[in-house]
């Protein structure tokens, strides 16, 4: 009773959102759920196209045409994103949620200073005056760890370094102090001196300031050292879920057990080989009727290639849908009989 009454700051239910194109409906997310407390860091993780960006866009209404959300509900903070209109979003995006792209040096406006481009959102989702708002894009450049901010702020973007863009980037998003910081692979252009900085930084915020972070990346190195909860996804579908230990330490599904047998191990033996997954991503267009990484296992059976498994439960966050686990419960019955 307590879990049904329990509030979420972010609850995903069965979302379904589809990119209608000339040669036909890709389905990017199908039957997709989670929830998110406050100041949880979940990693999303996957390779590129399995639906993690979509995903964490949708929560932000900026899901690019011609994607439609076509079934489920989305609720953020009290907020129906099902419902909300454009002007709404602009109310909460930057205030009580943000992001961090990709690629700071698409994302920052090269026309524009790193002073001007702060303050912007200080002043549109505050009452600060120009003048607070120069002071708050100070103290942000500051508190996150850029040397000299009184001049950094009258630069523009092409004059800052990577790792530096990214911080103006993650100053932006933390602008207003929001509950929930969506960071969209924010270390994939960054060598791994500033990626461990920028990761150290965000972990930092989070607990000065309580937020929530969903972390997208493919690199689960990234997710094992700052993330609670982890969601496997695959081909539009949350192929695994749970905590941190049970995904590393008791991987369920095939898919993810292939993601950690391909992570390069420093207790190696001396020219071990890294084992890759074969076979190409699902085709969107026309995804199998069965499990979507059928056609890539190596265990798969005959009605992984006709029928999705169900879901399973190996504890209450822990669970996966592959009928691998369902053939050894029943393997393990007839034993005990």
């Amino acid at each position: 009773m307590a879990e049904e009454t329990k509030k979420y700051l972010v609850k995903v239910e069965h979302e379904r959102l589809s990119f209608f194109t000339p040669a036909g409906e890709v389905k990017a997310l199908n039957d997709v759920s989670f929830v998110l407390e406050e100041g949880e860091v979940l990693g999303i993780v996957g390779e590129s196209g399995s639906g993690k960006s979509v995903t964490a866009y949708s929560l932000l209404g900026l899901t690019a045409f011609p994607g439609k959300l076509v079934g489920g509900t989305l609720e953020f903070n009290g907020h129906h994103i099902n419902d909300m209109t454009e002007k709404e979003f602009r109310e909460i995006r930057g205030n009580e949620i943000s992001i961090i792209f990709q690629d700071p040096m698409t994302s920052l406006n090269p026309v524009y200073t790193v002073g001007n481009q702060i303050e912007e959102v200080i002043l549109l989702h505050t009452k600060k005056s120009k003048a607070e708002a120069r002071e708050r894009a100070r103290e942000l450049l500051e508190l996150v760890g850029i040397n000299e901010p009184e001049k950094r702020l009258k630069q523009y973007p092409h004059e800052l370094s990577g790792g530096m863009r990214q911080r103006v980037m993650i100053a932006i998003a933390l602008a207003c102090e929001p509950k929930l910081l969506i960071a969209d692979e924010p270390t994939t252009a960054l060598d791994v001196t500033i990626q461990a900085q920028i990761l150290e930084l965000m972990m930092e915020l989070r607990e000065k300031l309580g937020m929530a972070i969903i972390m997208i990346t493919h690199d689960l190195g990234i997710v094992a050292s700052m993330c609670e909860k982890i969601a496997v996804m695959y081909a539009g579908k949350i192929i695994e879920y749970g905590t941190t230990d049970d995904i590393f330490y008791n991987p369920k599904h095939e898919y993810t057990k292939g993601l950690i047998r391909s992570i390069p191990r420093l207790d190696a033996k001396e020219h071990e080989r890294l084992v890759p997954i074969e076979g190409t991503p699902v085709d969107m267009l026309n995804p199998p009727a069965g499990c979507p990484f059928a056609p890539r296992c190596d265990s798969c059976m005959k009605i992984c290639l006709h029928e999705m498994p169900p879901i399973m439960y190996f504890s209450d966050v822990h669970y996966t849908q592959c009928w691998l686990n369902q053939k050894a419960e029943m393997e393990k019955e007839a034993a005990g009989e």
